[in-house]
């Protein structure tokens, strides 16, 4: 009997149809959709005189360019406006499930989706967004489309799609203190590269993966689009059903059972192959943070800037390029940079586990006189449950500001805009030029990082600085 992989098994059960030397016609479960890449599809739809083919697979909220203060007034800018009222439209037109501001479960499509649990094992998911890789955290196949392709599975409820190649990344040992599943992260697109993944769906092994809560879990799958990965995804085990359990839309009673009993099949086959793997040491993981213009160019929070050595031609100029963006020199320590900004949120780390991680290690400190500090939930979910917890005090009392749910300055789509020239150490998962906004300066880091960063008003290591 042929050994599989947990990707095989997934992508083959949804291939409706395979063209020869083209690309499959794939059966997609669940598609998620927002207020940016769905407009356009929903026009080409009415243009075309189509409908949408299974609106119950459908799941809407609009999240990238929505205000995260007064979300009950009207939008000030227009094109948001614009494109949130779209949304509101097309989903009353169509029939499809939609979390709206203001709604109890309104939020990040990322975080929304787990939290009711739509998102299971062994299931397809899209969305017109790039970290819709998020989910796979679940064992699923999760990945992001053009808006031609939300159109085409908005049509159809299929995609076609080539198959990618399958590579393994095994973390096997304990976590030291203060690291984090960011830290991981960051970690190995350090160490492969930006591009290293470029082509391959990336499965996530090994005993330090399997000790993560599901939500740290999510915030690994999310950044595998950063190292080049088509996308991520994690075996289901009992943290899985644990955490499913109870959903507001995961299977209950005798289907249940029944959904558990084949979720537990879904694994790697032992002896299976995969087209490239790589093995890493937990010990070695530290925490991390990010120094230049792309997720790959990270280090130790210890650790000194990388020199030109070795490097010629364009990758020296490119290079220098990016430094001289941020401002730093090769060479020099991280630690010690004085920073303007924190932020605490998006759809890698703007789950509750995260404000709860913050909220412990600033209760009874005072963020520096220096630093702006914003916390976003990633839900209406996660905003009432830091509230009903306590958290929200403790971060008030702290100096932080909690704003309402939304990707906010995760990517500058809304008013919540790092100013040119001045550096944020954020949660979120890119550091392009201009990301959090013009000229803006960012450095990624994990919540304890950024927590810690808030506290002394400059780059720290986490464990420095919450001895206790």
């Amino acid at each position: 009997m042929e050994k599989t992989t947990l990707f095989d098994k997934i992508w083959d059960a949804h291939v409706v149809k395979s063209v020869p030397a083209g690309p499959d016609v794939f059966f997609i479960d669940k598609h998620f959709i927002h207020e940016v890449t769905s407009p356009v599809a929903f026009l080409n739809l009415e243009t075309r005189g189509i409908g949408v083919r299974y609106p119950e697979r459908t799941i809407a909220t609009p999240d990238h360019n929505v205000p995260t203060i007064n979300q009950e007034q009207t939008i000030k800018d227009q094109l948001s406006r614009m494109q949130v009222q779209k949304l509101r439209d097309n989903c009353a037109k169509y029939g499809i499930e939609l979390h709206d501001l203001g709604s109890a479960h309104h939020g990040i499509v990322h975080v929304i989706g787990p939290e009711l649990g739509i998102t299971q094992p062994g299931m397809t998911i899209v969305c017109g967004d790039s970290h819709t890789s998020t989910h796979g955290a679940f064992g699923a196949i999760a990945f992001g489309i053009g808006t031609s392709e939300v159109e085409m599975v908005l049509a159809t409820q299929c995609i076609m799609q080539s198959k990618a190649k399958k590579m393994r990344i095994t973390v096997d040992g304990v976590l030291g203190k203060g690291v984090t599943s960011k830290d991981i992260i960051l970690y190995i697109i350090a160490k492969i590269t930006a591009a290293g993944a470029t082509g391959y769906f990336v499965e996530y092994a090994g005993s330090a993966i399997q000790s993560l809560s599901m939500e740290a879990r999510m915030t690994i799958c999310n950044m595998s689009i950063e190292m080049g990965a088509r996308g991520g995804l994690i075996a289901p085990d009992e943290t899985t059903f644990a955490y499913l359990k109870g959903k507001r839309y995961a299977p209950k009673g005798e289907e249940w059972d029944k959904a558990v009993a084949h979720w537990k099949t879904l694994k790697t086959d032992e002896g299976a192959e995969f087209d490239k793997e790589y093995h890493f040491d937990a010990e070695d993981i530290e925490p991390m943070i990010t120094y230049g213009t792309n997720p790959g160019m990270g280090i130790k929070v210890k650790g000194n800037i990388p020199t030109t050595v070795g490097m010629e031609g364009s990758n020296k100029t490119s290079y220098l390029k990016s430094l001289a963006y941020m401002g730093f020199e090769a060479g020099e320590p991280i630690s010690g940079k004085q920073v303007d900004y924190v932020f605490v949120g998006s759809c890698t780390n703007g789950r509750i586990e995260d404000i709860r991680a913050v909220a412990q290690f600033v209760k009874g400190h005072k963020k520096a006189d220096n630093i702006t500090a914003w916390i976003v939930p990633g839900s209406r979910e996660v905003e009432k449950l830091a509230h009903e917890e306590g958290l929200v005090k403790i971060l008030e009392e702290a100096g932080f500001e909690l704003r309402q749910p939304g990707c906010s300055a995760c990517l500058a789509m809304n008013d919540d805009k790092i100013p040119a020239g001045k550096y944020a150490v954020s949660t979120s998962n890119r550091n392009f030029e201009g990301r959090q906004g013009p000229g803006a300066r960012t450095m990624l880091a994990s919540p304890l990082t950024v927590a810690a960063v808030a506290v002394a008003g400059k780059i720290v290591d986490p464990r420095d600085v919450f001895e206790n």
